[in-house]
């Protein structure tokens, strides 16, 4: 059940080439799910601290990480077009895909977890990404995507990715404020 909501939810999966890749950023999601008692992934909350400080209640963590993945899909297509790189797309796509993948986990509803008290998730979606048996690039790609931790990018992927987290969450936080300085 859980597959098929992830599946509807996320049709960017398409772009993953590699089935295994593909199957196993829907394993992270369903186990999330799963764990968490999260039944309909649209109603999950973008991330209620900043959205309770900016007055921003209509935003969601599904539409969050589908702007994630395109802008990061973008970058890296763009960035093969006109460079001399070596980056993969599927690590690009399933990297975007997982980068939030815990945020299950931290909050309920809107009130925060210990989770995200004490972990938060760029630290427990490293282990739903273990858990469902992804590369080890992905878990950096959680682990980097955020200042959250002192872990900064290695890799091209885990900056494309980072890089496009910041600027979705910049969208959303611009609906607040004519100035990003201020929030």
């Amino acid at each position: 059940m859980h597959e098929r909501t992830v599946r509807d939810a996320f049709p960017e999966l398409a772009a993953i080439a590699d089935e295994d890749l593909r199957e196993g950023v829907v394993d992270a999601w369903a186990t999330a799910m799963a764990d968490n008692d999260v039944d309909d992934l649209a109603d999950v909350p973008w991330f209620p601290p900043a959205q309770r400080d900016l007055g921003l209640d209509d935003e969601y963590l599904v539409d969050h990480v589908r702007d994630v993945t395109a802008c990061a899909l973008s970058f890296a297509e763009t960035l093969l077009e006109h460079r001399d790189v070596d980056l993969s797309l599927d690590t690009v796509v399933a990297g975007a895909l997982v980068h939030d993948v815990s945020k299950l986990a931290e909050f309920d509803g809107l009130a925060e977890t210990p989770v995200y008290d004490l972990l938060g998730h760029p630290h427990y979606g490293v282990h739903l990404v273990a858990r469902a048996g992804l590369p080890v690039e992905l878990a950096h790609i959680v682990l980097s995507h955020t200042h959250r931790t002192t872990v900064e990018p290695a890799t091209l992927e885990a900056s494309i990715v980072a890089h496009a987290d910041a600027v979705a969450a910049a969208a959303i936080r611009s609906r607040a404020t004519d100035d990003l300085r201020t929030v």
